[in-house]
């Protein structure tokens, strides 16, 4: 570690000088997947998207630090959120992940 992310580690892993290289990535265990994805409520979905949007998606991803699949959940809820607040009266979500 450099003197620089000594006096500001937080800065560091912000801005990823820290931890962003493949040595700290690891695999985890299907179990600790699946539990993760329980804790989370995320559930895992297939859908059919031209590759045109996948590659725009992962340009703005990208340009945002992330990987395309986080970022397009950040998108899906944002705009339900968003049309979830309009008060639309035929809108009506059964669960409260969005709350």
């Amino acid at each position: 570690m450099s003197d620089m992310h000594k006096k500001n580690p937080e800065e560091a892993w912000d801005n990823r000088d820290l931890g962003a290289t493949e040595e700290f990535v690891r695999k985890v265990s299907k179990d600790r997947e699946k539990a993760l994805d329980e804790k989370l409520g995320l559930q895992i979905i297939s859908v059919r998207l031209q590759k045109s949007l996948i590659n725009d998606l992962k340009k703005l991803a990208g340009e945002n630090g992330l990987g395309y699949q986080p970022y397009l959940r950040q998108v899906l809820t944002k705009h339900v959120r968003d049309e979830k607040n309009k008060g639309d009266k035929h809108f009506n979500l059964g669960n409260n992940a969005l709350k």
